[in-house]
């Protein structure tokens, strides 16, 4: 599904001489895996994050979305690549407070191109089991039922690829488990997760862990959960 090639991010410092937060990373990701990105401040985990969802582009290397090259799309291609194809889970919320949780979830419908979008908003909630909760306002929710909407939002558009960016990051022990279980029970329906994280006990999660070093790959191998499985098949 994902093959990134020798991806490159430069930034140029205010001081002087440059940054390499992507020092040449080639990974593939398969459809339907569950992947965490880990590794220490700065080791070019939110980079990665932002070329993998289109927000950044590279400054070399080419990035395959089932094997369409989308490493340099313009800005308006990428911004409707984004909204068909991916959905954003991000630490902060960011729900309209004023806005029930249905229309903070049908909000990325205003820019779809299909010819209906009757019902998407009330199946999202239904399958982060929040179908009661339609009519509440963020205010009315608890922080791991607010994360469950920001998680309904990513998935109204039905997208192939959900990116989270440390969604258990303003949560406690209880909500953060509520969401990562949902996150699982979307991939074992099917869904490509990406998860961003500096806890390895929240990227034991996933079913496989890449850990990113000064912006290389230093590791990649699958968790124990996932060997688990592997042992009882």
């Amino acid at each position: 599904m994902i093959e990134l090639e020798e991806i490159r991010k430069r930034y140029v410092h205010p001081a002087g001489g440059v940054i390499d937060a992507l020092a040449g990373v080639s990974l593939s990701i398969e459809r339907g895996e569950f992947v965490a990105i880990t590794g220490p401040s700065g080791s070019g985990k939110s980079t990665l994050m932002n070329v993998l969802g289109l927000l950044d582009t590279p400054t070399s290397g080419r990035y395959l979305f089932e094997s369409q090259d989308v490493s340099r799309l313009g800005a308006a291609d990428r911004a409707h690549f984004r909204n068909k194809q991916i959905g954003f889970v991000f630490q902060s919320f960011h729900l309209l407070a004023r806005t029930t949780a249905l229309e903070n979830v049908e909000l990325p419908l205003v820019y779809s191109d299909r010819a209906s979008t009757d019902g998407l908003g009330k199946r999202a909630l239904e399958a982060v089991g929040l179908a009661d909760r339609t009519s509440h306002r963020p205010g009315e929710l608890s922080g791991g039922q607010q994360q469950r909407v920001a998680i309904a939002r990513a998935l109204v558009n039905e997208p192939d690829l959900i990116l989270a960016d440390e969604p258990t990051g303003n949560l406690d022990a209880q909500s953060a488990s509520e969401v990562l279980e949902v996150l699982r029970r979307l991939n074992a329906d099917g869904r490509t997760i990406v998860l961003v994280t500096h806890d390895p006990a929240i990227a034991a999660w996933a079913r496989r862990v890449v850990r990113l070093d000064g912006g290389r790959v230093a590791a990649d191998e699958p968790t124990a959960r996932a060997a688990a499985g592997m042992e009882a098949s």
